[in-house]
């Protein structure tokens, strides 16, 4: 997609195309990704709280379990990645889970200076009651879209987050 033909209306000239940038009131916010992307995140992560709450969860931790659940012997500075979150902010949270029994760390089998995450019995269970109500959520986001839509935005979705990784996994 030419980014810098975004928006412009039809009777701009081809040459003022390429030498002057949008500005964000002619795309509209209601056409600028980021934009889209991040209040349907922040308005995902409000309606789960209520819920999450009521298990003794924040997001955060929430995002850990499912991403241990997945991915079991990651290693903190990976599930940061994934969580999307600071590694300072990762580690405290990773602390309290584990003094709350919900993940453990252990070195990694080759290499005693890797810690690996894993999700405890008791994690496990956690994730077991909190996954039902991410489902949910997820139906009411993608109501009314086939499966074919639905795929073909996880398509477009990961492509833009290859677009923009910083890290090899």
């Amino acid at each position: 997609m030419d980014m810098k033909s975004m928006a412009f209306p039809e009777t701009t000239a081809d040459s003022d195309r390429t030498e002057r940038v949008p500005s964000l009131g002619e795309i509209g916010l209601d056409h600028f990704a980021p934009y889209l992307i991040n209040r349907i995140s922040a308005r995902w992560n409000t309606d789960l709280q209520g819920e999450l709450k009521e298990l003794g969860l924040t997001t955060l931790q929430m995002r850990v379990l499912a991403i241990l659940s997945v991915m079991g012997g990651s290693t903190v500075n990976e599930v940061a990645v994934f969580a999307v979150t600071e590694q300072s902010t990762m580690s405290r949270t990773l602390d309290g889970m584990e003094r709350d029994g919900l993940v453990r760390r252990k070195n990694r089998p080759g290499d005693m200076r890797v810690r690996e995450l894993h999700l405890t019995e008791k994690g496990r269970e956690a994730f077991r009651l909190v996954w039902p109500v991410m489902h949910e959520s997820l139906g009411k986001l993608f109501d009314g879209f086939s499966d074919a839509e639905y795929e073909t935005l996880i398509g477009l979705l990961t492509r833009m987050l290859s677009n923009v990784r910083k890290h090899d996994f």
